[in-house]
């Protein structure tokens, strides 16, 4: 099974991924790994994604995707994921679940103000709500509480 954990930057994808994964005892995959240079390149300086950058990444991430459910690994998988047709893209079949990390605004902003070493912008959080678009098909948890709560709904949602 393969949890693909989505939402904005600052939602809390590797933190909550990491909590996750070591609490099931599964693989943790941040899918900002398989982006390309050039990707990286843009958003440290400041620079939104487009769908044609977007297209390689998601291409790859699609490729381990269906190598981790081929080998039966089990993986929790930190991804943006903010627009419907890139989950579909992800999404291969039922043994994919995914689950929207929510955060207003306001929460999420005031959580990237106290990070630091992350390569992505804090200036692009009213892009990435822009492009947001929220699943209809996902189990939601809101990412106000804290990591051991929202690790127990996303088990508990999940049957895990």
């Amino acid at each position: 099974m393969v949890i693909l954990l989505m939402g904005v930057t600052g939602s809390g994808k590797t933190t909550v991924g990491l909590a996750l994964a070591e609490s099931l005892h599964w693989q943790f995959v941040d899918a900002d790994d398989f982006h390309p240079p050039a990707n990286v390149t843009k958003m440290r300086a400041g620079i939104p994604l487009d769908d044609a950058d977007r297209a390689p990444w998601l291409a790859a991430l699609r490729a381990q995707i269906d190598n981790w459910l081929r080998a039966r690994t089990n993986v929790v998988l930190a991804c943006s994921a903010l627009k419907q047709a890139y989950r579909d893209q992800l999404v291969a079949g039922p043994a994919v679940k995914v689950v929207y990390l929510r955060g207003s605004p306001e929460l999420i902003a005031q959580r990237l103000t106290g990070r630091h070493g992350h390569y992505m912008d804090p200036e692009l959080l009213p892009s990435q709500f822009a492009t947001l678009e929220e699943p209809k098909d996902a189990f939601a948890v809101d990412v106000d509480a804290g990591i051991p709560d929202v690790v127990w709904r996303i088990r508990t949602a999940l049957s895990l």
